[in-house]
Formats: C-alpha cells, sequence, structure tokens
C-alpha cells in the first residue's frame, strides 16, 4: 500500500444545509407539529400551479389550530412575486412560512421568508442585477415541502428569481436562507405526470453532475453526487416511461436532495450557467432548459479540458461519469455523453427552439451566461466560441 502524502494540506470546504431534514414516505403528516415547534401560530403556505394539492396540509394545519393562508405561484417566481407574498404574508401577521410545491414555490417561500424578516426590496438583496447586499437578519423560519424531484431547493441557501425587465435570473443568496426544515415525501410525487419527472428528473441528474465536475468539488458532495447519480441512471428512465412505482420514487426523491445538497456546498457549471438567461429572457421552464444544455455541456468541458488543461482533475471524472451512469466499470467519457444523449432522446427532451430560442440570440445569451454566478464553477473557463457551440447544439 502506497504511504500517505506528506507536507501540508490544501483540502479545505464548508458544508451547510437545511437544520433539519426529515425523509420518508408519510412524512407530510408531520409538518403540523414541526410548525408548531418553530413557534409558527400564523403560517403563508406558498403553493405551486395546482394549490389543490395543499389542501391535506392546510386541513392538518388548521386541526393543529394553526392559521394559513394561501399564496399561488402560477409560473417560476419573479421579482414582482417576491415582493407580492411578502406583503402578504406581513399584512397577515404570518409568523412562519411553509411552502408545497416544486422548486417554483420553494424558491418563492425561501424569498418571502427572508425579505420578511430583513425588509427591504428584492432588489436590495438580488445577485447580478440588484445591489447584492448581504442579509443582515435569519429569515422567518420557513419549511419547505417538495412535491417534484429535481431543483432540490429545499436544503440550498438561494433563491432564484427572474427579472423580465434585464432579461435573466439571479439569486438572493445567505446562509441565512436554509430552510429550518425540510420534508421530503416521496409520496408526494405519485401522479406527477411523465413530462414533469422527466424535466425535474434531468434538473436533478444536472446537479450532481455538475458539482462532481466543479472546481469546488469535495470528498463530502463527492460522495452525495456518486450516490444520487447511480440512483438517478437506475430509476429515471423507468420511472417516466413505465411509471413512478415507490421505489422509482424514492430513488428521484433522494436523488434531488442529494443535488440540492451538492450545488449548494460545490457549486454547478455551464447548465446553470445558460439556464439562468435562457429562463429570465424566454418562457422556459428551468428543468426543460437544463435537460436540453446538458449533453452538450458536457461534450464541450471534456473537449476544452483535453485541449486546454489535459492535467485537470476533473478529466478523469468524465470516465467515472460514465461507469456510474452506465455501470460499467470499464466505460469511457464518450459512453457516458452517449448514455446521457440517449436518455434525453428517450425521454423526448425538447431543445431550446421549442421556447422561442433562435440563433439571433445566442451572442447575447452567451454574453449573460458568461456572467452568470453558476458559472465560475465550471471546471475551466469557456470561451465565447465555445458557449457558443454549447448553445448552438442545444436548439
Amino acid at each position: 500500500m502506497a504511504p500517505p502524502p506528506s507536507g501540508p494540506s490544501e483540502l479545505a470546504f464548508e458544508f451547510a444545509t437545511a437544520t433539519r431534514i426529515v425523509f420518508g414516505a408519510g412524512k407530510l403528516a408531520e409538518v403540523p407539529a414541526a410548525v408548531r415547534g418553530l413557534g409558527g401560530t400564523r403560517a403563508l403556505v406558498v403553493t405551486g400551479q395546482r394549490p389543490g394539492r395543499a389542501a391535506p396540509l392546510l386541513a392538518a394545519l388548521a386541526e393543529a389550530k394553526i392559521a394559513a393562508v394561501t399564496f399561488a405561484v402560477a409560473g417560476e417566481p419573479t421579482v414582482e412575486i417576491a415582493r407580492e407574498g411578502t406583503a402578504r404574508a406581513a399584512a397577515e401577521r404570518c409568523d412562519v412560512v411553509v411552502a408545497l410545491g416544486g422548486g417554483s414555490a420553494v424558491d418563492a417561500g425561501k424569498a418571502i421568508a427572508a425579505l420578511l424578516a430583513n425588509g427591504g426590496d428584492p432588489l436590495d438583496y438580488l445577485e447580478v442585477i440588484g445591489r447584492g447586499q448581504a442579509l443582515s437578519r435569519p429569515s422567518a423560519p420557513f419549511v419547505a415541502i417538495p412535491t417534484t424531484a429535481g431543483t432540490g431547493s429545499e436544503v440550498t441557501r438561494n433563491a432564484v428569481l427572474a427579472s423580465r425587465e434585464a432579461g435573466v435570473k439571479a439569486s438572493l443568496r445567505s446562509p441565512h436562507m436554509l430552510p429550518r426544515l425540510a420534508v421530503i415525501d416521496p409520496d408526494l410525487l405519485a401522479g406527477a405526470p411523465p413530462e414533469v419527472l422527466a424535466s425535474s428528473g434531468l434538473d436533478a441528474l444536472s446537479q450532481l453532475i455538475e458539482p462532481l465536475l466543479s472546481i469546488r468539488s469535495n470528498p463530502l458532495t463527492d460522495g452525495l453526487a456518486r450516490e444520487g447519480i447511480r440512483r438517478s441512471a437506475r430509476s429515471l428512465r423507468r420511472a417516466v416511461l413505465e411509471g413512478a412505482d415507490a421505489p422509482a420514487r424514492d430513488d428521484l426523491a433522494v436523488a434531488s436532495l442529494l443535488g440540492g445538497l451538492c450545488l449548494a456546498n460545490a457549486g454547478l457549471g455551464a447548465v446553470h450557467g445558460f439556464a439562468a438567461p435562457v429562463g429570465g429572457t424566454f418562457d422556459a421552464p428551468h428543468g426543460a432548459v437544463c435537460a436540453a444544455l446538458l449533453p452538450a455541456v458536457l461534450e464541450v468541458n471534456l473537449r476544452a479540458l483535453r485541449g486546454r488543461a489535459p492535467a485537470h482533475p476533473a478529466l478523469p471524472r468524465f470516465d467515472e461519469l460514465a461507469a456510474l451512469v452506465t455501470g460499467r466499470a470499464g466505460a469511457v467519457a464518450e459512453e457516458g455523453i452517449a448514455w446521457v444523449r440517449e436518455l434525453c432522446r428517450d425521454l423526448a427532451i425538447p431543445g431550446l427552439r421549442r421556447y422561442g430560442v433562435s440563433e439571433a440570440d445566442l451572442p447575447a445569451l452567451v454574453q449573460k451566461a458568461r456572467a452568470a454566478s453558476s458559472m465560475k464553477a465550471n471546471p475551466l473557463p469557456l470561451t465565447d466560441e465555445e458557449l457558443t457551440d454549447i448553445a448552438a447544439a442545444s436548439l
């Protein structure tokens, strides 16, 4: 056996997440007692496009003598929605925010809880397009209950808000925004439409792959990413094409949770660097955009690493990724990328052209993507030509 390395260590990292994570089928029933334990007496319940899904939760809160008012988020959250939701919570004297829905509802709830405690306008704190001020106070108690398996937002410290005026999405970001409680109940995935499982599942997969390749990867996120990729690879295709049975729901929910833990602590890359301006400019669901971009981002990153940084530590991870997704120990990078491309084809993932993106839009998207915060963790900086190649191949 080789001796341990000598000399000073360069390894240093931080890992932060929600105060408490509860996972398991039927765990939604535990939410009222948990809200009461957080001191909640009046809850703003943030819902997604299907507010009726919150009916069991609202009934359980009422039975626990916790007053609740609802705030529906019909699409992806915007600066205006954050303002409106915060005003509603303040007017109703809410002392806790509970979000039940997909990533849009959870991000909106996270932003509302932060603004409720800190005051001010979202643009005071937003990255890239706002003033970027730091939040000075912990958010109002926030409980996140995802109903899709994709964003992992229930365990991240940021909320993504779109600004149509600026044509981009940007984050409110602070350690103060980590949820007090994340409840992941795989039963909430039952009955999800195949297209939702597909786009959200590929979003989760990208949020496991990008941290594994990230310049900020660390031993904790590496282990979580590997486990999440294995689970996604064995269950996503089957769940979409054959139906999500209980074991598949567990795998997808775990993969999504692990993706959130990874992205919050190791960063992302070019997939999400492009997803921010595409989603901010066009009416395109985040998960579907990430799914459309993932194969080309992997291909261009691999080519760039081989051409400009052949000793880069991310390069052998492309082979590792191939082994994880194909289940073959000797698989090489190209086989992993081919597997991802075939998965997207099998799940009928549309290109970006479906959402109105055309060749004429590529220069502006490239400029905005280069400035996106997610791009900072990409394995290496990409040239404008390489970024254009990604966008063009994703149409």
